[in-house]
């Protein structure tokens, strides 16, 4: 009879356990999409910029210098490199729970029993020795190791480490991402303020010859070929010019700044040249093929182990809703005298035991995770599409822009030509009355203007570089 109790007790476990099993949760799936267009713009060439060192992509010293200070002391960066150490902790925490925990225990303590009680009643007819009773208050000494383990049967605990370990490869991509967005910020502020410099040296040239105009037209005025309005209004364009530079000169500063801050330090000057900014080429920039975007982005990267953490975490939840087999053992001595508590193998006490446990009834909360984790690989599936796009996107925005500023700076610079030429000839006509003070105002206000977007224009060609290099994924190998 007990042999077939057993065995009915069996067989229905068993079939809880299956049904609780196979009673999980459906859910929508959806694959990641990694098909990205074949070319930019036409283009076959498979030689990407994004595969040079940044230290090879830019040959300004100056610049190469304030890169590696801020790769050294940028806190933003430091930052991240704290979340590798967290994340790599991550992956021994999940690893050592794979592994059976053992521990000490060492306790003391005094127990009374009832006296009508089956405990009781018991002590009270045993002698401890003949002719010693069991007394009412026994103590309790006790020391040994403890274990448990849980068998890793439908891999959850397998599961849990790998998505910790995709996770620790995501923050290391993080943290190539963070490289390249500082590479990218100090090179742009960089080439900001080399346009600042040069923008305020063009304003101090324009008002030392709006200086001169304005003495010839005092002089002018004394021999009345012009009115006290053209002095006035000479003295007023002076007057713009030299707030102009003093907005510069502030810009100048915020810039220094702002690298500064980027490079993880207090205010200073920044080391710099400032000649020959319109004379600079900035580099040939080859795109390669869109399909390198998923290799060379760190962010693409990033994404992508984010998504296989999040299916990896699915499987995790899923095995929720099977049951568990632990296994915990304890071997020690315990004895209620000290004297006795050594005595082998009277005082020697050890258990072995396994239990297989399960959700049978009332599983919500573990269908809710299963649902939330799913739900998140959903999120990380499309933040995934959304990477790739947008890292296509900004490629094919940049390399519009490259084209489309390199034609503007040629346009630029021949109406920066005809109107510098310009201001000589309304001189001379002016100084043979064939030209009024107005049009020799006009003149050299376009012309001022010309140059300072030229300049303007220069800067965004060189951001444009940087940019593109940035979105191609260059600058953080």
């Amino acid at each position: 009879m007990f042999r077939k109790n057993i065995y009915i007790y069996i067989g229905s476990a068993l079939m809880c356990m299956a049904y609780s099993a196979c009673k999980v949760p459906e859910f929508a799936q959806r694959d990641e999409n990694k098909n990205v267009p074949v070319r930019f713009n036409n283009s076959q060439d498979s030689t990407n910029t994004a595969n040079i060192k940044w230290r090879s992509f830019f040959t300004d010293p100056n610049l190469v210098s304030l890169i590696d200070t801020a790769l050294k002391n940028n806190q933003e960066l430091n930052i991240t490199l704290q979340e590798i150490e967290i994340a790599k902790n991550e992956i021994r925490a999940r690893k050592g729970e794979l592994l059976p925990s053992v521990g000490y225990r060492v306790g003391a303590g005094l127990e009374k029993v009832g006296r009508y009680t089956s405990s009781g009643a018991g002590d009270a007819s045993t002698d401890i020795t003949p002719g010693k009773e069991v007394p009412e208050v026994l103590p309790d000494y006790a020391f040994g190791l403890q274990a448990n383990w849980e068998a890793d049967i439908w891999h959850k605990l397998r599961n849990s480490k790998k998505a910790a370990v995709s996770r620790y490869l995501s923050t290391v991509e993080g943290r190539n991402f963070v490289i390249t967005n500082l590479v990218a910020e100090v090179a742009n502020a960089y080439y900001e303020l080399l346009a600042y410099d040069n923008q305020l040296a063009i304003v101090k040239q324009n008002i030392a010859l709006q200086s001169n105009a304005l003495e010839l037209m005092k002089i002018q005025k004394q021999a009345t070929r012009v009115t006290e309005l053209a002095v006035r209004k000479f003295e007023a364009e002076v007057l713009s010019s030299k707030s102009l530079e003093f907005d510069i000169q502030q810009n100048i500063t915020e810039t220094e700044n702002k690298i500064n801050f980027l490079l993880g330090r207090y205010p200073q000057t920044i080391q710099r040249d400032k000649e020959n900014f319109t004379d600079l080429v900035p580099p040939t920039v080859q795109a390669g093929l869109p399909a390198q975007l998923l290799a060379n982005r760190p962010d693409i990267k990033q994404a992508e182990f984010d998504l296989a953490a999040a299916k990896l975490d699915v499987k995790v939840a899923k095995a929720q809703f099977y049951p568990s087999l632990g296994i915990s053992a304890t071997i020690g001595y315990q004895a209620f005298n000290p004297s006795y508590l050594l005595r082998t193998p009277e005082s020697l006490a050890y258990s072995l035991a396994g239990d297989l446990a399960g959700p049978l009834i009332n599983r919500n909360a573990i269908k809710a995770e299963y649902l939330t984790a799913n739900a998140k690989q959903l999120q990380a599936v499309f933040n995934y599409e959304k990477t790739i796009l947008n890292g296509y996107i900004e490629v094919a925005n940049q390399l519009a822009n490259i084209s489309n500023l390199q034609k503007s700076y040629d346009l630029k610079s021949k109406q920066v030509l005809a109107l510098t030429q310009s201001i000589d000839i309304s001189n001379d006509l002016f100084k043979s009355a064939r030209a009024d003070y107005f049009e020799v105002l006009m003149t050299q206000r376009d012309a001022l203007q010309s140059k300072l977007e030229l300049i303007e224009t220069k800067k965004q060609q060189l951001n444009a570089v940087v940019n593109i290099y940035h979105a191609l994924g260059g600058g953080w190998n």
